[in-house]
């Protein structure tokens, strides 16, 4: 590691390029004196920018080198944005000697750690641990537990939680047992996972290997027991900054207390309102506790919110202001900086597949007024909530990317469990099979149970295997006579027909993996008790509700200008009834579409036979447009030139036919011969896209079919 006789100065910046365009708060924090400073920053105050400013300031008027500062932050893509700003104010953040050091924390202990080894370990060689499973593997064999993936990544989640909470194998049984921990096994043997999985990782003659949580250990334990060390670094790092400071684990700040030493040239930048992370070990006590620890702290409060119009702060305030406990009492008041915008949008839907199709006409409805689709974003709290918004973006044509997760019909189960039906389906010799009874019971040989498991790798595959459960049903539902093979290949389809591009469409995402960015149009969706917030969460304690109020609020903020919150009084058509959101008391306006209380699902009348005026309820019959024993008004000419047609372009684009239209869908064609888009649409089977696709030939078909 270089000395500090080898920083090199950065040019000087201009002073006003430093400040100007900073608002007051924003000034006092960049201007303040070296020494401990705190920045309170809400959602889009501008806090990175601040930061970037204070480095600048503190470089330019000599009260640092640049080599002297090292800056951390939580995610390699915030590390990088860092270092992006801090070039453009002329003073570096590539990390080299000669710069400022941007970096997670993570990178930072790794390049300390190859530079400090040989002064404390001598001879002994360290290797970094990229793939852990294999040896927790083996540990949890020798515990006696069973070695799935879902499993083994829950041990290895737990393991990290314990590290980065410095709880050791001795005590974590205790430990998780007190803060009733969701561990994927008996505490005492995940304790014993843990306790083989560290011993497996030295070897006899001292040589080790190291995890990711290890690089911060064991710098920390450098820095504490070799002085010398301690002191070379110190020579070197004379200022620290910490982004994001409300997600600092204990692991984090063990490190930062040897960094700093005795000496206080420390800023941190936080919102303890966004702490979200508290299931990784993060914890905003050391936020919340900095005017405690440095008494004479400069404390700046970053409230105009330069991100979203002042209706979603406005919303944002209220949804954060229902808050309740320590955290709670730092709370931010945004005030909006920019223009006036639409209000928020209330939705409420009888079911999830029916919100999707609406939404996403919501969707193209924002695109065609010239939002690019890039910029807006479906808003969920567990991926498993994607499929239905996959299937109606795939519908419309409109593309779309999942963040934070992998698109439904990639996910390791759900194509574990389409394999296995497609092999259930080759054998399949009765025509009266109960597709829903045969399709639960291959699932629960992959792991659907009756209740949800513990162990969020766990509840994920639960979840996954529930939806396709329940599309099942709803398939069956839309054609009681389909097979295991129909089921088959209509998955297949819908699989094959989901190629979304990686950039430039709407972004599903988990509200977790949204925390960070931002988009022009938010949708948040399945705004439930029991989503948000999540069951296990009502289970727990009032703490855990408190972290998910927390969640909505970032997932609220994330918006610039359009914010639509929505919920589904049932999972599917006919299912059990399901309560609002919680967290929509008192922020659903009173002269909002949307019911007040949604205690009970609202009753429907739903599709009349156009022959008789007789409400139906047969999917069939649904599909046709008329009772099963009212008269068909069948043009058969039509029928054979809408196969002969459907025969043409499933060749065309080398698909299998029911991939163009269901037979089904072609009968109700040839009974209702629609004339127009209208018409069209109003059959099922027929979305935004297959009207797009193959409506203008359509209608010519049926236009000809009907002069002749």
């Amino acid at each position: 590691m270089p000395n500090s006789r080898d920083v090199i100065v950065a040019s000087p910046t201009d002073a006003d390029s430093i400040t100007g365009g900073l608002d007051p708060e924003q000034s006092a924090a960049v201007l303040a004196p070296r020494g401990p400073v705190c920045v309170l920053a809400g959602a889009g105050t501008g806090k990175t920018r601040t930061i970037t400013r204070r480095i600048a300031h503190l470089i330019d008027s000599g009260q640092v080198n640049p080599g002297q500062v090292l800056a951390v932050t939580f995610t390699a893509r915030a590390a990088g944005e860092m270092r992006t700003r801090l070039r453009s104010l002329g003073v570096g953040g590539a990390g080299g000697g000669g710069a400022v050091s941007a970096q997670t924390f993570h990178a930072a202990a790794l390049r300390q750690l190859r530079y400090f080894w040989p002064r404390a370990f001598g001879g002994a060689q360290w290797e970094l641990l990229d793939n852990k499973f294999p040896i927790v593997s083996r540990a949890a064999r020798r515990a006696g537990l069973d070695t799935s993936t879902d499993t083994l990544r829950d041990l290895a989640s737990e393991i990290e939680w314990a590290k980065a909470s410095l709880i050791d194998p001795e005590r974590y049984a205790e430990v998780a047992t007190k803060v009733a921990r969701d561990t994927p096994a008996p505490p005492a043997q995940v304790a014993a996972v843990y306790g083989h999985y560290e011993d497996a990782k030295v070897s006899a003659d001292g040589d080790r290997l190291l995890d990711f949580d290890d690089l911060l250990i064991y710098m920390t334990q450098i820095l504490v027991a070799e002085p010398g060390v301690a002191e070379e670094f110190r020579s070197r790092y004379r200022c620290f900054v910490v982004d994001e400071y409300q997600d600092v684990t204990p692991v984090q700040q063990g490190l930062l207390n040897a960094w700093l030493g005795d000496r206080d040239d420390l800023t941190v930048v936080g919102d303890a309102n966004q702490t979200i992370y508290t299931f990784t070990g993060a914890t905003p006590s050391y936020l919340l506790d900095f005017g405690r620890r440095f008494p004479d702290a400069t404390v700046v409060r970053l409230e105009r919110d330069y991100r979203s119009t002042p209706q979603v702060v406005d919303l944002a305030n209220r949804a954060i202001g229902a808050a309740r406990g320590r955290i709670a009492g730092t709370r931010l008041r945004l005030v909006g900086q920019r223009p006036a915008g639409p209000e928020p949008v209330f939705a409420e839907y009888a079911d999830e597949p029916a919100a999707a199709t609406a939404i996403v006409g919501e969707i193209s409805t924002l695109i065609d007024a010239g939002v690019p689709a890039a910029e807006i974003a479906v808003l969920y709290r567990v991926n498993a909530q994607s499929e239905n918004y996959e299937q109606a973006l795939t519908e419309a044509g409109i593309p779309y990317q999942v963040r934070g997760g992998e698109a439904f019909f990639t996910r390791t189960e759900v194509r574990q469990a389409m394999k296995q039906l497609n092999a259930i389906a080759g054998r399949e010799i009765r025509p009266d099979t109960d597709v829903p009874t045969v399709v639960r019971a291959m699932l629960g040989e992959l792991g659907m149970t009756e209740t949800e498991p513990t162990g969020a790798q766990a509840r994920s595959r639960w979840q996954s295997l529930r939806a396709l459960a329940e599309l099942t049903d709803e398939l069956v539902a839309s054609a009681p006579d389909l097979t295991l093979a129909d089921l088959s290949r209509e998955l297949a389809g819908r699989a094959q027909s989901r190629h979304p591009p990686t950039v430039q469409g709407v972004t599903l995402s988990s509200l977790h993996a949204a925390k960070g960015l931002e988009w022009d149009a938010v949708f948040l969706v399945g705004l439930t008790d029991g989503s948000v917030p999540i069951s296990q969460a009502i289970k727990a304690s009032w703490e855990e509700i408190e972290e998910e109020r927390r969640l909505f609020y970032v997932g609220v903020t994330r918006a610039r200008e359009h914010l639509h919150l929505s919920w589904a009084l049932a999972r599917n058509e006919g299912g059990r009834p399901r309560r609002r959101s919680r967290f929509l008391n008192d922020l659903v306006p009173d002269d909002s579409p949307a019911s007040k209380a949604a205690p009970t699902r609202k009753p429907r009348r739903g599709p009349v036979c156009r022959v008789c005026g007789s409400r139906l309820v047969d999917s069939t019959a649904t599909l046709l447009g008329r009772c099963a024993d009212c008269p068909s008004d069948l043009d058969e000419d039509l029928l054979v030139a809408l196969k002969d047609w459907r025969r043409d372009r499933s060749a065309e684009k080398k698909v299998p036919a029911f991939v163009i239209f269901s037979d089904k869908t072609l009968l109700a064609l040839a009974e209702q011969r629609p004339t127009d888009d209208a018409g069209l649409v109003s059959i099922p089977g027929i979305g935004a896209q297959k009207l797009a696709e193959y409506g203008e030939e359509l209608i010519g078909l049926i236009k000809t079919a009907g002069q002749k």
